[in-house]
């Protein structure tokens, strides 16, 4: 039985090639196939793309287009077109986004992590105590090996949050391993509202607290965030825009139009002589 074109593509795994090909104008042969085998190319991309995506985790889409970097003082081995370049992952160098609440960490962190996935890389985010309550669970159900391993696939890991939740002894030293198995190896991206000398009140332990931030720092951007929070320049700008149509909706209110009889409106008083 002759096989549809559907089914040969799917054969040959070429899933968009039915989808595509009418769409493709011809001119001779070699044109068409090469322009066919293009679009087929990008498809693919364009899905494998989105997987990573998906796989990665993040909690909303970032772009670095619309970053505000008036919040960020960069070291002076730093520059804003070495990090948005990524040139930080083929080093195995870190970011460290250190600062005020709501300046901006975790939105630099996705759009970084994002534009990683797009260039296809393999990249993990996870919150602080997620990460560690996962490798808890690993741990507990003896499958601690597997999630490192999966974990050490990742070309660029990103840890958000740390110092809003303290973690147990056992929490920590899992943070930390992942951290050791990371040192030269792969990117990782930390954010934190605490500065390197508080960590030990999330970690619960001076020594530990003390070896993870020398591999973290040995290779590493740190990036210092400065300024009023974001979200609460939004929600204040909100609230002022919402205040001055409330202010302009009652102003017109009062200002109503004459009557055409003339009551409530401005009497003219003529005198004839």
């Amino acid at each position: 039985m002759e096989l549809s074109l559907k089914e040969q593509c799917k054969s040959l795994k070429l899933a968009n090639v039915p989808l595509l090909y009418q769409d493709i104008p011809f001119k001779e042969p070699e044109q068409y196939l090469t322009a066919l085998f293009r679009e087929e190319l990008a498809a693919r991309q364009a899905k494998r793309i989105e997987k990573l995506v998906k796989k990665a985790g993040f909690p909303s889409t970032k772009s670095l287009d619309s970053f505000d970097w008036s919040t960020v003082t960069l070291p002076e081995s730093s520059s804003k077109t070495e990090l948005t370049e990524l040139a930080f992952i083929e080093r195995k160098e870190n970011i460290l986004a250190v600062g005020t609440v709501g300046t901006g960490k975790t939105f630099l962190a996705v759009a970084l992590g994002l534009k990683a996935c797009a260039q296809g890389k393999t990249v993990r985010f996870f919150r602080c105590i997620d990460l560690a309550n996962t490798l808890l669970d690993s741990h507990r159900q003896g499958r601690l090996k597997k999630t490192m391993d999966t974990l050490s696939k990742a070309e660029l890991l990103i840890i958000d949050e740390i110092g809003f939740v303290p973690l147990d002894r056992s929490g920590a030293e899992l943070i930390f391993n992942v951290v050791a198995q990371a040192y030269e190896r792969q990117s990782i991206i930390i954010t934190s509202n605490l500065q390197f000398g508080e960590w030990n009140s999330v970690l619960g332990d001076n020594r530990l607290t003390a070896a993870m931030i020398d591999r973290l720092v040995h290779h590493a951007h740190i990036l210092a965030f400065e300024g009023e929070s974001y979200r609460l320049r939004q929600a204040l700008s909100g609230l002022h825009e919402s205040q001055k149509n409330e202010k302009e909706e009652i102003d017109a209110n009062n200002c109503s139009p004459p009557s055409p009889s003339g009551e409530g409106g401005p009497h003219i008083s003529v005198t004839l002589t």
